[in-house]
């Protein structure tokens, strides 16, 4: 018998956000493809302020109490994506239903909100507490939840998102560039993520324009989605003028678009303040580009025994050194791609599904 599932995140795609919790949906349909019955109970707006919040959360909490009344029983496990919030309306479907219920934490749950208040630690504790089984996307992650929130290690497994190998893909970066016109004579650098300061975009456009007036050779490439008009404002007004036609902002890429630029990227930057995982980092991995990121969470493991370079974070100077290593060590990006494709091999998405189905049937 198909097990039944529910899925309850606070981060969803939309037609409108098509990259806000992509992680999530991609798991989903991973799951369906391998024949469980997934339903999902998620919200899908990104957008900020007071009264949106109360809007996009009252919009979702109707919803998963439409899934609770109608299908309540139904549900052989409920699969909460980030402890706190979407832990705690998952927890009705245990105390009710006696649903299995997994949790997984992603990081920004236990690094910004637990710290939010002691109300939402609490909660935090607690629904780690309840929860049959706890997933985490980092080593970093798990150590906190079996240390710090005392959860038993047998309870808990670290089990990234994973990388879809036939979508991140390596396709020839001098073949990518041309598709994405891309000038062959200048060294690239790529971001992807939010556009926050968390993301370390401060130091990287400090570390850039400082690198290119020597070098003259560079561009970088910023994608991603814009979370504070005014902050992405900032950003634009810091880039100097000589360096006003090398410093390019796309905007939100879909996936298939956004593996092409992967791929043709000779460098990935992630200078993250923090960072549970960093899929975007494996995912620049397994289309065999280098990676320079922050020495932080999940990254400190991806990126250790030279697999990658690790830099100091909100240190744009270490940034700038980093990038600048790998840039005149040919040999090195080479050792980088070899460990890379070994350890985006290890994370196949495909594999990791197949943990997740052994921990639903337990």
């Amino acid at each position: 018998m198909k097990k039944r599932v529910l899925v309850i995140s606070n981060m969803y795609p939309s037609k409108l956000n098509p990259t806000y919790g992509i992680f999530v949906k991609n798991q989903v349909e991973a799951l369906r493809e391998q024949g469980l019955n997934m339903d999902i109970a998620v919200n899908k707006d990104n957008r900020g302020g007071k009264r949106n919040l109360i809007m996009k959360y009252g919009t979702w909490l109707l919803r998963i109490l439409s899934k609770l009344i109608t299908n309540g029983r139904k549900y052989d496990v409920v699969h909460a994506h980030y402890i706190f919030p979407s832990g705690l309306p998952a927890l009705l479907f245990k105390k009710l239903f006696k649903s299995k219920l997994i949790v997984t934490s992603h990081g920004g749950d236990l690094d910004q909100m637990a710290k939010k208040n002691k109300w939402i630690a609490s909660m935090t504790k607690y629904i780690l507490k309840q929860a049959d089984h706890v997933i985490v996307v980092g080593e970093a992650l798990k150590q906190e939840v079996v240390g710090q929130y005392g959860v038993s290690p047998e309870r808990v497994s670290l089990i990234n998102m994973g990388v879809d190998r036939k979508l991140f893909a390596p396709r020839g970066s001098e073949l990518m560039k041309q598709e994405l016109n891309l000038s062959p004579d200048h060294f690239h650098l790529l971001f992807v993520g939010n556009l926050i300061k968390a993301k370390g975009l401060t130091e990287l456009l400090e570390a850039f324009q400082s690198l290119n007036q020597e070098r003259r050779n560079l561009e970088l490439h910023i994608i991603g989605s814009m979370k504070d008009a005014g902050y992405l404002s900032e950003l634009k007004e810091s880039v100097q003028p000589d360096n006003k036609e090398v410093v390019h902002f796309h905007g939100v890429k879909d996936q298939e678009n956004l593996a092409k630029w992967m791929a043709a990227a000779d460098l990935f930057v992630l200078p993250s303040y923090i960072e549970g995982f960093g899929l975007v980092a494996l995912e620049a991995m397994s289309c065999h580009t280098p990676v320079v990121a922050s020495d932080v969470g999940g990254l400190s493991y991806l990126l250790s025994d030279e697999a990658g370079v690790l830099v100091k974070p909100k240190d744009a100077a270490s940034l700038r050194k980093g990038i600048d290593e790998v840039i005149d060590d040919p040999e090195r990006r080479i050792t980088m791609i070899q460990k890379g494709e070994r350890i985006a091999e290890e994370n196949n998405e495909e594999i990791l599904i197949k943990r997740i189905i052994d921990i639903y049937n337990q």
